[in-house]
């Protein structure tokens, strides 16, 4: 047994050695844009391409307006979904447990050994426990099941189409936006499970990707829409104010005559605007319309960009944001020993230990590197184990690629996706996406 293990432990290595040569060979500047809180099955449930797993593909999926009285009856998934939802979907770490184990306080014991599995059948619930006292309850279920039609998100369906997408990517803790791109960022929250102040003030102290590049002489900016709403994500660390550095947070604008002047670092991170109608991150209470010209300028600005030809472009999002998902959300090691602990609205106390991921989110990787209309599944990480991909999962291929250990057993236990990096360039890409337009208010 410890002869096969040592073997297999070798082929990986050998394995991860040269996919991991593609990367570094091929790949100069990393892009990465986080927008805001959808879910896979939301975003993406109307894409046709084979081995997404969705409800056009797969459904449909449905959820009973009461757990404790399903007679009342169910709310299922349908295409043609809003551009705006104004109920903003709950996504607070006691909003998914409802939504994920139909209880604000489930047991995480038997969560961690797997006695306790997510059913995935309480958004609606959820969904008419906040806003049923205004709305009309198909009116609310509508909102967090139902899904978009590929016509509807023409950018993407066409990214989708032509780049890799991941089946099996999820959000890194299961809660709000803040801690997720904390996560992205550094591979962990610190403890954080919600939107507190001390995002906002440069108040986390744990190593950030920002950091790591700088100390080791790799390049990086933080480029930002001035209308606000999400991050900076450099702004987080007190690393960012203490050395000095916030002036490698730059507006929005700067990126795109950076791009077109081929002078992008070697890390470009993107924060969009949100929230509400005339923001562009997707966030529910403003326009997916709007978040798919975001996307397009972006897609658009790199492939005329005399970096484009070593360029990896990451689009993602930093949570699932309260919208259905149906496939559960795995456990996953706990990045340090903090943990979270708030008041849920049945007046309990419920206390998150960060040992499993959150809800399934869309993301992509755009490249002239990687295949066409690929469908990626689960990803393999360094002790073999066969497992899902997550926020830390590009901290984990980012250490390959500029030479940094994992910040912590989280991001250690992350599969990276250097395999899906080609050695060999693809000349098809296209030049210009479809424009997206205004739909269903």
């Amino acid at each position: 047994m410890m002869q096969s293990k040592s073997i297999l432990g070798l082929l990986l290595s050998l394995a991860a050695g040269s996919t991991a040569s593609n990367l570094s060979t091929n790949i100069k500047n990393v892009v990465i844009l986080v927008m805001e809180n959808r879910s896979l099955d939301n975003l993406l449930g109307g894409q046709k391409t084979a081995g997404i797993e969705n409800p056009i593909n797969n459904g449909p999926f449905c959820n009973p307006y009461s757990l404790s009285a399903p007679s009342q009856g169910s709310a299922c998934t349908a295409a043609s979904d809003y551009n705006s939802v104004l109920n903003d979907p709950d996504h607070a770490v006691y909003g998914n447990n409802l939504e994920f184990y139909g209880t604000f306080t489930p047991n995480n014991a038997a969560i961690a050994n797997g006695t306790l599995v997510a059913t995935q059948k309480g958004f609606v619930q959820e969904q008419l426990r906040l806003y049923s006292g205004t709305v009309n309850r198909t009116v609310l279920a509508t909102q967090v099941m139902n899904y978009y039609t590929e016509a509807q998100v023409p950018v993407l369906t066409a990214l989708v189409k032509n780049f890799v997408t991941f089946n099996h990517w999820h959000s890194d803790v299961p809660g709000p936006t803040n801690p997720n791109r904390a996560a992205l960022t550094s591979g962990t929250s610190y403890g954080h499970g919600s939107n507190d102040a001390a995002f906002g003030s440069y108040g986390l102290p744990q190593r950030s990707i920002f950091q790591q590049l700088t100390e080791t002489g790799h390049s990086w900016l933080n480029y930002v829409d001035p209308k606000g709403g999400t991050g900076p994500d450099a702004g987080f660390y007190n690393w960012t104010k203490t050395s000095g550095n916030t002036g490698l947070i730059k507006p929005l604008a700067n990126f795109y005559t950076d791009a077109a002047a081929g002078t992008l670092p070697e890390l470009s991170y993107l924060n969009p605007s949100c929230c509400g109608v005339g923001t562009n991150s997707m966030h529910p209470s403003g326009r997916i319309s709007d978040g798919e010209a975001l996307i397009k300028k972006v897609y658009e600005s790199l492939r005329s960009s005399p970096q484009w030809n070593h360029t990896l472009f990451i689009l993602t999002f930093d949570e699932s944001g309260g919208f259905h998902d149906h496939v559960p959300p795995p456990l996953a090691p706990a990045p340090d020993s903090k943990t979270y602990t708030v008041s849920t609205p049945d007046a309990k106390s419920y206390t998150l230990p960060f040992n499993r991921l959150g809800g399934r989110i869309p993301t992509l990787l755009i490249s002239r590197y990687v295949a066409k209309a690929k469908v990626e599944q689960k990803g393999t990480n360094t002790s073999g184990a066969t497992v899902s991909y997550s926020a830390s999962s590009i901290l984990r291929t980012l250490g390959l690629l500029w030479g940094f250990a994992p910040f912590n057993p989280r991001v250690s236990a992350a599969p990276s996706f250097d395999g899906l990096i080609l050695a060999t360039a693809r000349t098809d890409a296209p030049v210009t996406l479809p424009a997206s337009t205004p739909f269903r208010a």
